[in-house]
């Protein structure tokens, strides 16, 4: 059983589903750009890449990588908060979760913390987390502790009694740089594989599978 005082949960796979904004922020860059030969199957592995600071050139027609990622990123900042939708019965397992724990959203957006917090309001689970943070709020992302450790000092709650929940390579890197437990979920953009060679303490379905193994 997995007992903690504060969860560290982050947004985009994790609970909410990010993949049409993905499609939409490539589909306008490359629009925008006049870019020929369009290939949506690379709408996830942008972020994957992205997430893990790897390169993308391969995957952008050369020399238009810097304005391609000016545009997309801009785009999909602005998109968000209408192109998700929660993940299936997310709203009530954050509702419990929080009976049992303080949970904070952590997520490496760079947007303020308000328009989060409209998207939160909009699906209806805003008031399961006692704070929010983005990537607006540290200088240092993940894989970086930092914004680990920003968020357990909100909730005043020791690193060591904190759980990171999230769908990335980079969300686990980050728990384990702060110490602090970290669980990898199924429902993002990584395999299960991906995630394993990270040695999360948890690799659930989804998060509604915290549920089980939370004391």
């Amino acid at each position: 059983m997995l007992k903690v005082k504060g969860i560290l949960i982050d947004l985009d796979g994790t609970i909410v589903d990010s993949r049409e904004a993905y499609a939409e922020a490539l589909k306008r860059a490359w629009e925008t750009l006049g870019l020929g030969n369009f290939n949506p199957a690379i709408a996830l592995e942008i972020p994957r890449r992205l997430e893990q600071n790897q390169p993308i050139n391969h995957l952008i027609p050369e020399g238009n990588v810097e304005k391609f990622l000016e545009i997309y990123l801009k785009t999909y900042y602005t998109i968000t908060e209408h192109k998700t939708k929660p993940l299936p019965n997310v709203s009530k397992t954050l509702e419990e979760l929080s009976k049992r724990a303080k949970l904070a959203l952590l997520t490496m957006r760079r947007v303020p913390k308000e328009k989060i917090l409209r998207e939160l309001e909009k699906f209806g689970i805003a008031k399961s987390f006692h704070c929010i943070v983005t990537a607006l709020d540290t200088p240092f992302p993940k894989p970086s502790p930092r914004a680990i450790t920003v968020c357990a000092e909100k909730l005043g709650v020791n690193v060591s009694e904190c759980a990171v929940v999230g769908d990335s390579i980079s969300d686990v890197r980050a728990g384990k740089n702060a110490g602090a437990k970290t669980v990898a979920v199924l429902s993002g953009i990584f395999s299960r594989d991906e995630l394993a060679k990270e040695k999360p303490d948890l690799i659930l379905k989804n998060i509604n599978e915290l549920l089980k193994v939370l004391g």
